[in-house]
């Protein structure tokens, strides 16, 4: 199938979901996952309606970004390093993967030097994985505090990459731990903090990720097909 096709295919799926959740699909937005795949195939998706693109290489993200000239929005999804902040500021939208301290306060530094404002979310790690980045449940509210505390930081929202399971069924409870705790963050009422955004559900389990709340689904493979 084209990449026209794939696209057409998720949204359906993504309304589908969305409907029987009883929610709007304009609250759910599809993140094309493009690392790895070359500039043209992505400008191919931006042809069939596609505008929003997440990268997980800083250096691949910098080249690609150079080489595409349709309009799209870019979102940085993966694992960042500290010293590659200072590639980034004014290039993407949103960074979904901040997980410790040392890289929020890093991004306040970079951001503050084009005098802007970097909108995040905090990554968690749920399924408790060693090969995963991604914070404690216990130690959310206290690096929420801390990086809410930065004046170049708007969080806005949670970010989880779950256990890989066959079956959707069985990450379900992961969404929604992860749904559950950003009810329990909004409810601080922490100042420059909101949780309107929930980055959440890949190609296999997006549909189960938006009933449980997501309002950012990854997908890649689905999209452009499997890396090779």
């Amino acid at each position: 199938m084209s990449i026209q096709a794939n696209l057409q295919q998720i949204r359906e799926c993504m309304n589908a979901a969305c409907h029987r959740a009883g929610r709007n699909p304009a609250a759910v937005r599809l993140v094309a996952v493009s690392k790895t795949k070359p500039a043209a195939l992505i400008e191919e998706a931006a042809a069939a309606g596609q505008n929003l693109f997440g990268e997980n290489y800083v250096q691949e993200f910098i080249d690609k970004r150079e080489a595409i000239k349709s309009p799209v929005e870019w979102h940085f999804i993966g694992a960042l390093q500290t010293n590659k902040v200072k590639y980034l500021p004014g290039k993407v939208q949103l960074i979904h993967s901040v997980d410790r301290l040392s890289l929020a306060r890093e991004i306040d530094r970079q951001w503050a030097r084009i005098d802007a404002v970097a909108d995040i979310l905090i990554q968690l790690n749920l399924g408790m994985e060693t090969t995963k980045a991604g914070t404690e449940e216990a130690e959310l509210e206290a690096l929420v505090r801390a990086a809410a505390a930065l004046p170049r930081l708007r969080i806005r929202g949670l970010m989880a990459l779950p256990p890989y399971l066959d079956d959707p069924e069985e990450v379900r409870p992961y969404f929604r731990r992860l749904s559950e705790l950003a009810t329990a963050v909004d409810a601080l009422r922490i100042p420059g903090v909101t949780m309107a955004e929930l980055s959440m559900g890949m190609s296999h389990d997006f549909e189960v990720a938006i009933e449980e709340g997501a309002t950012l689904v990854r997908v890649g493979s689905a999209i452009f097909g499997e890396r090779t």
